[in-house]
């Protein structure tokens, strides 16, 4: 079951403009010296003034000007048990883990249709999920590396799913039936939290590899809820599910489920199959909601891809996601929203 949490407050308190970004920086779909299942372990539990300065957020515009935001937190518990994992054995393992148990997705009565039609394409060669009528959930590392943005990202843009025509007569090609094509529409804001930032977090911590793009018009296709990510306790099997647009399928949907294997508060372990171009996907749990009868798909991590990360001494890896937290929650919901009166229960 979806279990209500009540959420904290992230409070505006200060805009400031800054100088516009260079967007020099190279799209890396797969990061390296990030801290890994290890490092989490050591992490220490971050203070009241550390989150303000982590959930703080840049907003950057299409016309290429840019603001830092400030925030207060308020109602915020923090968690006395850090960043602690269940502890299970590690596995050295690829990208792909055995048998590859991904499915494309061609019927286009599924594609086009909700849960697959919230999967999006993002320019910079990245998948998202439409988490409203006009903004994308995608990870943040799609738009920049720690110091600066993305080539790409300046004009950046969002495709949405739509089938391909039959064409005329005879003419019609028979390959291209059911093959998504895109319907591009460009990105007025984008947020992307302070703790993402090199600097702030030091090395690269996968905690804040989130953001979120505001579209420039609305689209009306139904969108995923955002909800709290449970632990793997509370989900039936420990199971994900997530859809996007791997690079070795060009042109195709693609959907997976798998098993959770490890956890930390801020990420999940696992091995789904994957290849870079899934990253940015929303990962979504399928749970009754409280009191009913009816069951509810909600979003409850972001797919940041495949990472090398040194555990004693040893290159190993596994695909992560980005677990949203009630603090995460409250921010994504905010920028949404632009108040935090929609974001009091999660």
């Amino acid at each position: 079951t979806w279990h209500l949490k009540k959420i904290p407050q992230i409070v505006r308190e200060r805009t400031f403009s800054l100088d516009s970004p260079k967007f020099e920086a190279k799209t890396k779909l797969e990061l390296n010296s990030v801290c890994g299942i290890e490092c989490q372990r050591k992490l220490p539990v971050p203070s009241l003034s550390d989150l303000k300065n982590l959930l703080s957020y840049e907003t950057v515009f299409e016309n290429g000007t840019r603001t830092l935001t400030e925030v207060n937190v308020l109602g915020a518990v923090l968690d006395p048990a850090g960043n602690t994992t269940t502890r299970r054995p590690s596995r050295k393992k690829r990208q792909i883990y055995g048998t590859d148990s991904r499915f494309s997705i061609y019927d286009k009565r599924f594609m086009t249709n909700f849960p697959f039609n919230t999967a999006v394409k993002i320019s910079t060669g990245c998948s998202g999920i439409l988490v409203s009528p006009k903004h994308v959930l995608t990870a943040a590392h799609c738009l920049h590396n720690g110091k600066d943005y993305v080539k790409g990202s300046k004009r950046l843009r969002v495709g949405l799913m739509k089938t391909k025509p039959r064409g005329n007569g005879r003419k019609r090609k028979e390959t291209s039936e059911g093959m998504p094509s895109f319907q591009w529409t460009r990105v007025k804001s984008t947020h992307i939290p302070k703790g993402w930032f090199k600097g702030v977090s030091g090395d690269i911590a996968l905690d804040y590899d989130y953001a979120v793009l505001e579209l420039k018009r609305p689209h009306k296709r139904k969108y995923m809820e955002l909800g709290i990510s449970p632990t793997i306790k509370m989900m039936p099997g420990s199971m994900i599910h997530f859809s996007g647009f791997d690079n070795d399928r060009s042109g195709q949907l693609v959907y997976r489920f798998c098993s959770i294997s490890d956890e930390s508060n801020d990420l999940f372990y696992q091995y789904c199959d994957a290849e870079p171009g899934s990253t940015g996907s929303g990962i979504y749990l399928r749970l009754k909601e409280p009191n009913k009868k009816k069951w509810k798909r909600k979003i409850i991590a972001v797919y940041s891809g495949h990472q090398w990360v040194d555990i004693n001494g040893e290159q190993q890896d596994y695909n992560v996601a980005v677990r949203i937290t009630p603090l995460k929650y409250a921010q994504i919901c905010f920028w949404i929203h632009g108040n935090d009166e929609n974001c009091t229960q999660g």
